[in-house]
This record gives C-alpha cells, structure tokens and sequence, in this order.
C-alpha cells in the first residue's frame, strides 16, 4: 500500500483563499495506511520521534479497527493539544518509522488529525477538571504553545491557574504566527472554551512587566511559569536596512492573522501586485510566501544562504534521525521561484524605498557525509534581485537581556540569552524561552515536564 500523496485541496481554490490547505482524510482513506504500522516489531516512532512520547502503535491498532473512541482516549494520555500537532508539527515520529526501511512511512499525523476531530465533532472532548484542588496559585505568562501547556498541567495538578497574555488572543505563535491557511483560528477558541471550562483564567491585552510587574506577581502567586517565546526575530544588518519595504516576517503574518481576525481592519503591509523576496528559506519563509500570493503578488522570491538540500535523505541524517533533505511546502506549490547559495550583501533603494537586494553565490565545503560546513564567496557572482517588497524570515535569536521580566524576575540567561529557571524561588521557564527557537511539539512537551 502507497502513502498517499495528495494531502491539498485543489490547488486553484486553496491559493486564494486563507482557509486551511490540508484535506481532512476519512477512517476509509487511513485504514489501509495505519495498518501497515503493525508489523512493526520496534516502535522507534514513540519511543525516540515524539517528543510528547505518543502512543502511535496503540492509536493506529485503534484506527485499524475503527475504534475512533478508543484512539482518543489514547491520544489523550500524552497529548493535551493534538488538533494542533496533527496540523503543524513536521511529524518527527514519521521520520523514523521503521516502515521507512522499506517502503514509505505511515500516515500519523494525517491518523492524529482524524483522531481529534472526529472526537470533537462527536463530543469526546469534554472539560476534565481536577478531582482536588491543592490550594496553590501559579500565573502562567504567555499564552503561546509552551503557556498553555504548563496550564493544562497544572491544572490537573489542582493548581489554581492564570494565564497572562500581552495580545487580545491567545494562542501565541499559533495564533499570530502561523498562517490561517496552516491553522484555522477557530481550533484555538474552541480548545480555550475546554481550559476555561476546566477553571483556567485568561488575563489578555495585560503584558507583565510592563502593564503589571513581573516581580510584583512573586507576592501574589505561589509559582510563576515563564513561557513568553523567542520574542527576539533575527535581522539582517548589511546597508540600506532602513528603505521602507522590509519587513520582519512575522509583521506580514501576525498583520494577516489579525485582519482576518478582526482585530484590525486590514494588514497594513500589501503585497498586491508587488515583487516580493523572502529572505529566509524555513517554515517561516514559506508562511510569508503562501500569504504573499494570497494578496496578490506580482512574483514571489525566496532564498536562502544555505545550500539546496538533496531531495533524498542526505547521509548525514541517517534513519531513525529527522532527515536533512528538500522540503516543498503547498505555499511553494502555488508559485515561487526558490534559490540557494545566496549571500545577502546590501539593499537597494530609491526615494528612501527598497528596490531590490544585492546578492552573490557562495560555494559551501561538505563534511565527508554531506553536511554542509563553511561557505566562501564566488568571484564574479554578484546581482540584484528586484524586489518592492522584502520579508526577513531567518529565525529567532532568544529573549533579549534587558527584557522587562529577565530585569524584574532577575533571571539569568545562556550564552544563547535563554532563560534559565530560578526553583528556589519558584519561578520556571518552558518553551522556546527556555530552550531556544525550536519546534511547537517541542514547547508543549517541555511544559509538561514542570517540576510542580
């Protein structure tokens, strides 16, 4: 049995509109899939792909047998948000099936997405509230992927929870970052109906540290989670930064989530019939891409300094680990010109406007196994790509250290500028925060761990 490929809906429809690309696949369509995954012998996929340690082989025996009910109640166990995994995580757990030896790997986080909607649309998803209360008060700040983990958590601990959040919605990246077309805001207020009815309260529109001072909360609660993100978007510093036109990514994407939304009238950056250039060649980057060409725009650009990945699993990343090898997106799909080994080297501009980007080709040095190393320029190489509009989409470099809660909490911080916890007075960073930028699967995972 083949993996199925087409995952989209027509293509003509999904690219203009911002409603979610993905189809939603039927028992009828996966039953053939998940049962390929039992005549696994040793379950890689839960054991060393998912962070959050999914139960996959039990769920897909469940699936096989058309047990919806029982998949979710197995999902469950591990996982507090799975309508969100199952529609953004890169599915690690795939990555090393052991079906993949073979032939192609099993259809999970397609399996996960059937799981939970199916178990909301028959109502198996019901607020749990804890048995016990313990008396505590714990303020959760940030009401991102990482927030609503520890809230959920402790909550089932009996902690009484607040959560904090400085935007008008929670969700964090999920709601201000990630496209609509990825992920529909309805799934975050229709989970956020499930935690308020279990007893957690949202605190919106307030940020600590500056509407209310972080070290004023100590006095207040019994345990504060830090879980504010990497706030901190990586910039491009070389000439001619300061042309009107360039934007960081996520002004382009959080603008079109809250127009969408309602929260403002309409995104303030348009990309209707304008050059656009992406300079960044992840997630983030392709996110920018899919929501350029819904607007319009005339061409869409997007490179990358690193070198084109090779379109099977590079030898440097052999199974079981996450494979570095080329990725296209359904944004890249509806019409994008990609380019690699590209070096940034100044913006150009007229009338105080960014006109287009001087770049050059560098040439990459491999390690034996094909990981690349060191970059040198090529001579000769420089152009300008024209460009109205540029978007900056290269990651997120940390907190900031003179960030109001680092100052007020007085935490210290990585070489990185992470977060690191302060136990001994009860404050405790999760997430990205923590951690570094990474990967929403990662952030929940890590919330649940709380040593609360």
């Amino acid at each position: 049995m083949e993996r199925i490929h087409d995952y989209y809906r027509p293509m003509e429809e999904h690219k203009g509109d911002f409603k979610e690309v993905e189809k939603l696949f039927t028992l009828e369509d996966l039953k053939p899939q998940v049962e390929r995954c039992q005549s696994c012998g040793l379950p890689f996929c839960h054991g060393s792909g998912c962070p959050l340690g999914n139960l996959v082989p039990d769920e897909n025996r469940a699936v096989a047998a058309g047990d919806l009910k029982r998949a979710y109640e197995l999902l469950s166990v591990n996982s507090d948000f799975p309508e969100f995994t199952a529609r953004i995580c890169p599915a690690l757990c795939e990555s090393c099936c052991v079906r993949q030896l073979d032939e192609e790997s099993v259809m999970i986080r397609q399996s996960e997405k059937l799981i939970i909607e199916t178990a909301f649309k028959n109502g198996w998803v019901v607020p749990h509230p804890p048995a016990a209360e313990n008396g505590k008060r714990v303020a959760v700040i940030g009401a991102g992927p990482a927030g609503l983990s520890a809230a959920a958590t402790l909550r089932r601990k009996g902690w009484h929870v607040t959560v904090y959040e400085k935007n008008a919605n929670i969700g964090g990246l999920l709601r201000y970052g990630i496209p609509y077309f990825k992920l529909d805001k309805a799934i975050i207020d229709r989970r956020q109906k499930i935690l308020e009815a279990e007893g957690i309260k949202f605190v919106t529109n307030t940020e600590v540290g500056k509407d209310v001072a972080a070290d004023y909360m100590l006095k207040r609660y019994d345990a504060i989670v830090v879980a504010i993100g990497t706030p901190a978007a990586r910039d491009l510093k070389i000439p001619g930064r300061e042309l009107k036109g360039i934007h960081l990514a996520l002004e382009l994407l959080g603008n079109q989530n809250k127009a969408i939304g309602g929260e403002i009238p309409a995104n303030p950056i348009d990309c209707k019939g304008k050059n656009v250039l992406v300079i960044g060649g992840g997630d983030t980057g392709s996110d920018c891409v899919g929501t350029a060409t819904r607007q319009g725009a005339a061409s869409v650009t997007q490179i990358e300094i690193m070198p084109k990945p090779p379109e099977e699993r590079s030898p440097s990343t052999p199974w079981p680990l996450w494979p570095y090898m080329l990725r296209t997106s359904s944004s890249h799909l509806e019409g994008c010109t990609r380019r690699w080994d590209l070096n940034s080297l100044r913006f150009t501009g007229r009338n105080l406007h960014v006109t287009g980007v001087e770049v050059e080709t560098v040439k990459w040095e491999f390690s034996p196994d094909g990981k690349p190393l060191k970059f040198a320029a090529v001579p000769d190489t420089k152009e300008v790509i024209k460009a109205d509009l540029v978007f900056l989409a290269m990651g997120f470099t940390g907190v900031p250290t003179d960030h109001p809660i680092v100052k007020q909490l007085e935490l210290a911080q990585t070489p990185r500028t992470a977060l690191i916890s302060k136990p001994e007075a009860n404050v405790y960073c999760v997430g990205d925060c923590a951690n570094g930028a990474s990967l929403v699967v990662r952030a929940l995972a890590h919330a649940r761990k709380l040593p609360l």
